[in-house]
């Protein structure tokens, strides 16, 4: 029952997110021409910035169809971690074209060029409703999925960017403010990367296997170590797979030699305690005066 709901739900997540692809498409090939045209180096970073939108949502549609292959032998977690990637992947383009988009603004805020701002104008409110659209598709998922999130995300600095565009034609139009179009590109730029940061760093702590922040280790051991028939809890570790799952496997060292049906009954009230902290898979190595080192972590 659950996996089939998991299913279901991907399977609206990828129709979501063609849509958004369809859109931005449309979005860049008439952003590029319009850039073109018109000479605005900021709309061409708005092209440029939708154009990552276009990889970066195709990248998540893939990773949300390889995330639901099945395990295998040789494939034990399946592909789980695909939609961790892409959000990596997508948080990395959005700080790389955010550097080259300031380097091109600083060249042409030095040399500023008339430019066709009508065309800005019209251009930027097509991409703020396009846009617009794919935002609202996406932020349901994005709230639950990090791959989600990281396609949202550059939906939104993208809609986002097409209103700095669109208010900057507007000054363009009505009162010749040309070096105002490098001003916009820069800010735009900044801003993908501080909306870029934070997705970089929390999608590389999951690759990197790295301890989630809300998990206290030395409080878990502590509340194990409070069941009466356990000497203490160590070497433990923990990470996030996934979205959705947290693992954790450690020691345990108990009083006595106890037997292996007194185990089972002595680990549900392990897991039920671990459960407590959010961690939803666990795995654990019984010891009875086993000479190892005891410590909560251990280097393997």
């Amino acid at each position: 029952m659950h996996q089939h709901s998991g299913h279901s739900h991907q399977a609206v997540k990828g129709k979501n997110l063609w849509y958004s692809i369809l859109l931005n498409i449309g979005i860049t090939v008439a952003q590029v021409v319009g850039g073109l045209v018109s000479g605005s180096l900021s709309l061409l970073s708005d092209a440029l910035h939708n154009f990552s939108d276009v990889v970066s949502l195709i990248i998540s549609y893939i990773a949300n169809k390889i995330a639901g292959k099945e395990a295998s032998y040789q494939k034990t977690f399946g592909y789980k971690r695909a939609e961790i990637i892409a959000a990596f992947v997508n948080a990395l383009s959005l700080i790389v074209i955010a550097i080259i988009l300031i380097k091109e603004a600083v060249i042409r805020f030095f040399h500023p060029e008339p430019i066709e701002s009508t065309m800005v104008i019209w251009l930027a409110i097509l991409a703020i409703a396009g846009n617009g659209l794919s935002v609202l598709l996406m932020k349901k998922d994005s709230k639950t999925n990090m791959n989600m999130r990281s396609a949202y995300l550059h939906l939104l600095t993208d809609m986002l960017a097409s209103v700095a565009v669109l208010i900057g034609g507007l000054l363009m139009k009505f009162y010749q403010i040309y070096w105002i179009d490098s001003l916009l590109t820069a800010a735009i730029a900044l801003y993908l990367i501080f909306v870029g940061w934070d997705l970089l760093r929390d999608s590389f702590k999951v690759l990197m296997l790295f301890t989630p922040q809300e998990i206290p280790l030395k409080t878990i051991a502590s509340k194990v170590g409070e069941i009466k028939e356990i000497k203490n809890m160590h070497h433990i570790h923990v990470w996030q797979l996934n979205e959705n799952e947290v693992h954790l496997e450690a020691h345990v060292d108990f009083n006595e030699n106890i037997t292996l049906s007194e185990f089972d009954e002595i680990l549900v009230k392990i897991e039920k305690q671990i459960n407590e902290f959010g961690i939803n898979h666990i795995n654990i190595q019984p010891e009875f005066n086993k000479p190892d080192n005891k410590s909560i972590i251990v280097q393997d």
